[in-house]
């Protein structure tokens, strides 16, 4: 059976799905047409519905449910991963919203995270992830949200944090922050949807079991080529989460659906979120 996957270009997909896209688990009767893009990207194809498997961002998630569901393997969450805010120049949090802010994307989690926390700051303007230090740096705008690899390489480059989304979310919820997640089509048979999420797991588990062996497949598609950054990105975004999400995983997922629909004035309610 022939199934489009899309994942993004970052090292904690690439590292979680190299055993699965070249062929060093067993993949059954499927086989895998693949799209590599930035996240936002993957999120408008799932809108459009045009991708059986994808990676996207809870917040796009929520959009689409009635189309898809989530997989408890493959997700991106933990603690002391989420997104931040940074500037060139020293600005409080309270300021943000007289400041023109750069963003990876209108339906990432880490606009909805910016929408919780800071409602105010509502001059907001769409970049690729990777453009938007150098967008701080150069004074195109103010503010930028990062995310992905540039987490970690915003102080080299002399910009300081405003404030740290996901702190944010785990101080006043006790919960992991859920970035984003595998989702598969719920029209597909609930026998598909079980036989991925076991592929998907066991990929993620060969990955960890031998863990240099993604390296060639993370550099080929990563915007910073470190070694030290690739593997910094995977510690802290691949993690027991990934395997399977758990009561803490699911709970937090459902948390942020309730207070994305309390936001946005929405009832949320639907069929069951997750692949069993």
């Amino acid at each position: 059976m022939k199934l489009s996957l899309a994942i993004s270009s970052c090292p904690n997909d690439t590292f979680m799905f190299d055993a699965l896209i070249n062929n060093k688990i067993d993949v059954k009767n499927y086989n895998f047409d693949l799209i590599i893009a930035d996240v936002e990207e993957l999120n408008k194809l799932s809108q459009k519905a045009e991708t059986d498997i994808s990676k996207m961002s809870f917040h796009n998630f929520f959009k689409v449910e009635d189309k898809y569901q989530m997989l408890t393997s493959g997700a991106a969450l933990g603690k002391n991963c989420g997104p931040l805010i940074i500037s060139k120049r020293k600005i409080y949090p309270d300021e943000l919203s007289d400041c023109r802010i750069a963003i990876p994307g209108e339906s990432t989690t880490a606009n909805l995270l910016m929408q919780i926390f800071f409602p105010q700051a509502i001059n907001k303007q769409i970049y690729l992830f990777s453009d938007i230090e150098d967008l701080v740096l150069y004074n195109e705008c103010d503010a930028g949200l990062v995310i992905h690899e540039t987490r970690f390489t915003y102080q080299k480059r002399g910009l300081k944090l405003i404030a740290d989304l996901g702190n944010l979310w785990e101080g006043k919820y006790r919960l992991p922050i859920p970035l984003g997640g595998i989702a598969i089509k719920r029209s597909l048979s609930e026998h598909v949807k079980t036989d991925i999420n076991k592929i998907v797991r066991n990929s993620i588990e060969y990955a960890f079991a031998n863990p240099s062996s993604a390296m060639d497949f993370m550099k080929n598609n990563a915007v910073e080529l470190e070694d030290d950054i690739l593997q910094k990105h995977v510690n802290l975004y691949v993690n027991d989460y990934s395997i399977d999400l758990g009561e803490d995983g699911r709970k937090s997922v459902e948390k942020l659906k309730e207070v994305h629909g309390e936001i946005n004035q929405k009832d949320l309610s639907g069929e069951k979120l997750f692949v069993e």
